[in-house]
C-alpha cells in the first residue's frame, strides 16, 4: 500500500511538472524569421537573448521549454545564418543558437494574439562560410571624420564596414511615391521632456528633419505636421494621415524618467496603439498624452482610446510596421555606439496614433534624462543614425508588404 501511495505521488509530481512546461513544437524559416511554435503560451519576458562573440551568435534561453523531438531543428538553413541550431540546452531550458558572422539589430517579437508563437527576425544582409564578403554587396559609403593622416582614415573606414548591413541589389526597390507622415512631437508652449537644460520637442524636430530627408531620397513623398516650433492641438495630430491618405504614419519623441531613476533608464522603444496592462507602458503613454488631453474628461479619454482600438487603426499592420523600424534603427545605431539599449517593440493607449485608418507608429527615440544618453541624441550624426533606421524601417515594412501582395 506505501508503495502504491509513493508511487501515484511521484506520477502527480512527474504530470504537474510537465504541465507547467511549454513543448516547442515546430521551427520554421519563413519570410527571413525563424518562427517558433510552442504548444502553449508562455511568458515572453522570461526568453533569456544575449549575444557572443568568435564567432558573432545570436542566443536565446527559452526556460520552462522542451523540445518535442530532436526533429525540430532539422532542416533548419537560411543564406542569412551560417548555421541555425535548436537543442535541450537544460532538463527544462531549450537554447537556439544562430551564427550570423557579425551583429545586427535582432528583435525578437510574439505575433499578437499569438501567444504560442515566438518569431526571431534573421539579418537583412546574407553571409558566406568564410568571414569575407563579396565587394559588390557591401555598402561602402561610411561616414569618417577628417583627417590628416590618409592611412588612419583608410583603418576607420574598414572598420566601419564591418558594421554595416550590406543589401543585396534589388532587396530594397525605390518608392513609388507614397506619401509618408511625420509627426515631431511637442511643440511651442509644450516643451515636452527637459533633461540637462535641453527640450524633447527641439530633439524631435531636429530628427524628424533628417528622417524627412532620407525618405524623400528614397522616393517618397513627406507631409510633416511641423517644421517650425509651434503647437499642434490634438485634432490636426491625430487625422492628418487621414486626410492627406497617407500610407504611414510616424511620431517622434524622446523618453524621460523621474530624477531618481534618470541614471538608469535608457533604451530606444516602438510603440504602436493598443491597450495595455504594462505598467511601463502606461507610464510613457500617460506623460506624452498628458499635454493634449489638458483639460479633456477622463470619460472621453477613455472613449476615444477604445473606439480606436477597436474600430481604428490597423493594429495588426502597425505591429508589423514598429517591428522593421525598431530593427533597422538598433542595426544603425549599435553599428557605431556601444551600448545602446533595445526597449523592444511595445504597445500603448498613445492618443497621438488614435483615429489614422493606416499603419501609425510612435518612436522613443532615447531618454533624454540618462545623461549619456542625452549627450549621443544631441549629436548630429547619432541623429542622422536615428533618422536613416527610420527610413530603412518604413521602406522595409512597404517592400515586404508589396511583396505580400505579389505573392
Amino acid at each position: 500500500m506505501k508503495r502504491l501511495v509513493l508511487l501515484l505521488l511521484w506520477l502527480c509530481s512527474t504530470t504537474i511538472l510537465f504541465a507547467s512546461v511549454a513543448v516547442l513544437q515546430k521551427a520554421e524559416i519563413k519570410n527571413n524569421e525563424l518562427r517558433l511554435k510552442f504548444d502553449r503560451g508562455y511568458n515572453k519576458g522570461d526568453i533569456r537573448h544575449f549575444t557572443l562573440n568568435h564567432p558573432y551568435r545570436e542566443i536565446f534561453d527559452i526556460p520552462n521549454a522542451r523540445l518535442k523531438s530532436s526533429r525540430v531543428s532539422r532542416g533548419l538553413k537560411s543564406s542569412h545564418c551560417r548555421s541555425i541550431r535548436i537543442s535541450q540546452y537544460k532538463s527544462k531550458t531549450v537554447r537556439v543558437v544562430l551564427e550570423t558572422g557579425r551583429g545586427y539589430g535582432c528583435t525578437p517579437y510574439r505575433p499578437l494574439f499569438a501567444y504560442n508563437s515566438y518569431h526571431i527576425p534573421l539579418p537583412p544582409f546574407k553571409v558566406g562560410k568564410s568571414v569575407k564578403h563579396t565587394p559588390k554587396r557591401i555598402k561602402t559609403k561610411v561616414v569618417v571624420t577628417r583627417s590628416k593622416h590618409p592611412k588612419k582614415t583608410k583603418k576607420v573606414a574598414s572598420k566601419s564596414n564591418a558594421y554595416v548591413i550590406d543589401t543585396p541589389k534589388n532587396v530594397y526597390r525605390r518608392g513609388k511615391g507614397e506619401l509618408i507622415v511625420i509627426d515631431a512631437g511637442h511643440g511651442g508652449h509644450d516643451s515636452g521632456a527637459i533633461g540637462g537644460g535641453k527640450m524633447e520637442k527641439t530633439l524631435v524636430l531636429q530628427i524628424a528633419k533628417r528622417v524627412e530627408k532620407h525618405l524623400r531620397r528614397k522616393g517618397y513623398r513627406v507631409y510633416m505636421t511641423r517644421r517650425t516650433d509651434k503647437f499642434l492641438k490634438l485634432p490636426q495630430r491625430t487625422r492628418i494621415a487621414d486626410r492627406k491618405d497617407a500610407r504611414i504614419f510616424v511620431s517622434i519623441h524622446a523618453n524621460s524618467v523621474p530624477k531618481r531613476k534618470r541614471n538608469k533608464a535608457q533604451g530606444i522603444e516602438t510603440f504602436y496603439l493598443q491597450k495595455t496592462r504594462d505598467a511601463k507602458s502606461q507610464r510613457i503613454a500617460a506623460r506624452e498624452n498628458r499635454a493634449v488631453l489638458k483639460g479633456a474628461g477622463t470619460s472621453l479619454s477613455k472613449k476615444v482610446i477604445i473606439d480606436s482600438v477597436l474600430n481604428g487603426p490597423k493594429i495588426i499592420e502597425s505591429n508589423k510596421l514598429a517591428i522593421d523600424v525598431q530593427r533597422h534603427i538598433l542595426a544603425n545605431v549599435r553599428a557605431r555606439y556601444r551600448g545602446v539599449v533595445d526597449g523592444g517593440v511595445r504597445h500603448a493607449p498613445f492618443w497621438v496614433l488614435v483615429g489614422a485608418s493606416r499603419p501609425s507608429i510612435l518612436v522613443e527615440v532615447g531618454y533624454i534624462s540618462h545623461p549619456r544618453e542625452r549627450k549621443r541624441l544631441f549629436d548630429p550624426k547619432y541623429q542622422e543614425l536615428i533618422a536613416k533606421g527610420i527610413a530603412d524601417g518604413i521602406q522595409s515594412y512597404l517592400n515586404n508588404r508589396e511583396r505580400e501582395i505579389e505573392l
